[in-house]
């Protein structure tokens, strides 16, 4: 691989942590929630179904993966960018008045639609990853994932800093922003977003690379967190985070520069002249024979490297179990229990978090943004630590296997939400944070799951069937605690207080207590596979 194609490969990288960092959009929703209830005179039941409705548009994210095998990358990317805008843009024109009042299908198929979107920039973003990094997809992959736990937090800033702080307008400003700003994005990196060159061998300084691409990642999610909970104005939030999006420039810069400075240097090689006498050209021949043999030794070498390679790929994610489809998947007593798992703690943490500002309004907290931000900050993090731990720290023997990690990740969500039962706002923020934190890994480390127990050849679909089990507990948790809500509330469908949300906080713990159980068996029946780490 050459280095023009190196500087390439790390630019496309560049351009797809900029694509995550604004899709996801859905995961505004709970920042403008309350003012869509009040302008659109929604019932709390209708506003969980509109949070239904935006993860069930994920359902048909296969038709995403169809049109990336058949069409342009940027086609794929444009695509997504513009059923967002259709889908967030037109009901924006239904809140600013533009357009009628909308019947409520209407702003229900709305939101499947920009909860689709999402689908096709997620696509782009894995492939490209994947195929650009053929050595290091899971990290480019994870590492990539996790600005989009970001996402709330870029919204809120820009909002609180360029529009007006009424309720209602902030409502109209975030539908705007997330219908015209993900198009804005996906034109400007579109013509980044294609198959590099790689090459067939693992290429030089990449992990130099890596490494300084993590600590410009940490350095992120700390900064991100510091002006969550600190008192920094909007505008310097948003110069601050746009900065720390751009500083990963500086890795394709200096690659570029080391390109232009290492043909320099063989041009002057180059013009060197050497007078090579008639005595002397038995010792050349010597030394051409011998470098010939040398090369041969380091072409030999390379195929071993490149065995090795492939054999510390196996090593670095454990190996497969078994390769199946959907239908031998669906009859392991280990799907079922992974897929419990998941159901039953990051399932339950994504209902909390988009249902977070209706539980912020109930018990008189104002901050429902600065909570947003908090939850994707710490989500941030969340979905990043997977992969560092995996990159840094996989072939230890103090590495824990992923279902214990998923284990201990399920563990502390049962205990906040019995916290949140605690009237004080610091025990929401304390709760939010775990929640997001614990939510964020947990759909991270979910692919690595999938692959490892049931096969890569099958993943697209398999997986897909896994992350089914969040539209299907978005309906089933999000109506039964809009149920409970209104038992709690007045005539109006409002409710104030602690006692709108204590039944579900204990219903929620319960479950998670249980999906840890659960955890610990799938932990015991998979120990002896995951043993097998060199």
């Amino acid at each position: 691989m050459s280095s023009s194609s190196k500087a390439f490969q790390w630019l496309s990288l560049v351009a797809i942590i900029w694509l995550q960092s604004i899709n996801g959009t859905n995961t505004t929703f709970p920042a403008y929630s309350s003012q869509l209830k009040n302008t659109l005179s929604l019932s709390q039941l209708q506003i969980n179904n509109l949070v239904f409705a935006s993860d069930a548009g994920k359902l048909f994210g296969w038709f995403s993966g169809i049109a990336a095998i058949y069409l342009p990358l940027w086609r794929v990317l444009m695509i997504g960018s513009l059923l967002g805008l259709i889908g967030y843009g037109v009901q924006f024109l239904f809140v600013t008045d533009k357009i009628s009042s909308p019947a409520y299908w209407q702003i229900f198929l709305l939101t499947m639609v920009a909860g689709n979107s999402v689908c096709w920039i997620n696509t782009v973003c894995y492939v490209v990853s994947i195929r650009n990094f053929p050595f290091h997809q899971q990290v480019a992959v994870g590492l990539t994932t996790s600005y989009q736990g970001l996402s709330a937090k870029i919204y809120a800033d820009i909002v609180s800093t360029a529009f007006s702080s009424s309720p209602h307008k902030r409502a109209q400003a975030y539908l705007l922003l997330n219908s015209l700003l993900p198009l804005l994005v996906c034109v400007v990196v579109a013509p980044l977003v294609r198959n590099i060159d790689v090459g067939t061998g693992e290429p030089r300084n990449m992990a130099a690379g890596f490494n300084l691409m993590f600590v410009i990642t940490i350095a992120t999610g700390i900064y991100a967190v510091i002006t969550s909970l600190g008192s920094m104005i909007g505008l310097d939030r948003m110069i601050g985070t746009g900065v720390f999006l751009l500083i990963p420039l500086v890795i394709p810069i200096v690659v570029k520069i080391r390109e232009k400075l290492s043909r320099r240097w063989s041009l002057d090689r180059e013009n060197r002249v050497y007078n090579v006498s008639i005595d002397d050209q038995n010792g050349l021949e010597s030394i051409e024979s011998g470098v010939v043999k040398q090369e041969e030794e380091e072409e030999h070498s390379t195929v071993q490297v490149h065995d090795e390679v492939g054999e510390v790929q196996v090593n670095h994610g454990i190996g497969v179990r078994e390769e199946i489809g959907v239908k031998l998947m669906v009859q392991r007593i280990d799907f079922w229990l992974y897929f419990l798992v998941y159901f039953f703690s990051a399932t339950i943490g994504l209902v909390f978090l988009n249902t977070l500002g209706q539980i912020a309004e109930s018990r008189g907290s104002s901050k429902t943004s600065s909570l947003v931000s908090l939850s994707s900050s710490f989500g941030f993090f969340g979905r990043l630590m997977p992969s560092l731990l995996d990159y840094f720290f996989s072939r230890s023997k103090y590495m824990i296997s992923r279902p214990a990690f998923l284990m201990a990740l399920a563990a502390p969500m049962a205990g906040v939400f019995f916290l949140l039962l605690n009237p004080a706002n610091v025990s929401l923020i304390i709760s939010t944070a775990i929640i997001g934190v614990c939510t964020g890994a947990i759909t991270s480390i979910a692919v690595s799951i999938t692959t490892e127990l049931f096969g890569t050849k099958k993943f697209s679909i398999n997986h897909n069937v896994v992350v089914a089990n969040i539209s299907v507990g978005s309906f089933l948790f999000g109506f039964s605690s809009a149920l409970l809500y209104r038992k709690e509330g007045d005539e109006d469908g409002s409710c104030l207080g602690m006692a709108c949300y204590r039944s579900t906080f204990i219903i929620w713990g319960s479950l998670c207590t249980l999906g840890t159980v659960l955890a610990l068996t799938l932990y015991a029946r998979t120990r002896k596979f995951y043993s097998k780490r060199s």
